[in-house]
């Protein structure tokens, strides 16, 4: 027999299977949580914090999507404290980082009034667009480090393991073992990666050059794979 737990969230009751995560119980309620590292098809690490609630009143808000459910708990999923949280974190976002093609964040910055200008003095994460592939580009001056892509290309989805983390604290990004080409790591061009990725940091070539207003030509050459020519021993 399946053990569950009751607890009440925003006031109304619900009873859920031991284990389940407040996010989880709050969809089952149609009670929207905001997530930005969270994916459907991810696990689940907690790493964004904007989904943070607050349980009980504790010192600490809980990120919903990995807190579970304990029987006679008590969530808040917007209260001043939670607002004030997500608010916080997307105004640091937003002044780190590049979210022109973010949509979903662009809209919760709207949501919870968030004010771009509020660190003015904030260092931006500046890189340069890697174009080292005929499929995508990656510009991860647009990445907010969801590990989506990183998760999906292990052993979340495609167990290829193309991407990892590169370097440290303000510097972290998105790369490829020791950095070396796209096409010369284990990648396969799957595109789940593109999928899951909610800022356009990455993206098909053939977008990127429409948007950049590339012509036919100019987008059929760049999207060619450049021939191996043989060596004399393979001749």
């Amino acid at each position: 027999m399946t053990r569950t737990v009751t607890l009440t969230i925003d006031g109304v009751e619900t009873t859920v299977p031991e284990g389940t995560t407040i996010l989880e119980a709050a969809r089952m309620l149609e009670k929207e949580i905001p997530v930005i590292c969270y994916h459907d098809a991810t696990t689940a690490n907690g790493l964004c914090r904007i989904c943070v609630v607050d349980v009980n009143g504790g010192r600490l808000l809980q990120p919903a999507c990995i807190a579970a459910c304990q029987d006679g708990s008590k969530v808040e999923t917007r209260n001043s404290r939670v607002e004030r949280s997500r608010r916080t974190i997307l105004e640091m976002l937003d002044s780190a980082v590049d979210l022109s093609e973010a949509p979903a964040i662009q809209d919760m910055m709207h949501e919870y009034s968030a004010v771009p200008e509020r660190f003015p003095e904030a260092k931006r994460r500046e890189f340069s667009i890697l174009d080292d592939n005929p499929f995508y580009m990656r510009d991860y001056s647009q990445c907010v480090l969801c590990w989506r892509c990183v998760q999906v290309c292990a052993d979340d989805a495609q167990y290829t393991f193309a991407l990892t983390l590169g370097e440290r604290g303000f510097h972290t990004h998105v790369a490829t073992a020791y950095e070396i080409p796209m096409p010369d790591s284990p990648c396969v061009f799957c595109g789940q990666c593109i999928g899951v990725c909610p800022t356009g940091a990455l993206k098909p070539k053939i977008e990127f050059g429409l948007q950049q207003g590339w012509s036919a030509e100019e987008i059929r050459q760049a999207t060619r794979q450049p021939r191996r020519r043989k060596t004399s021993d393979e001749a």
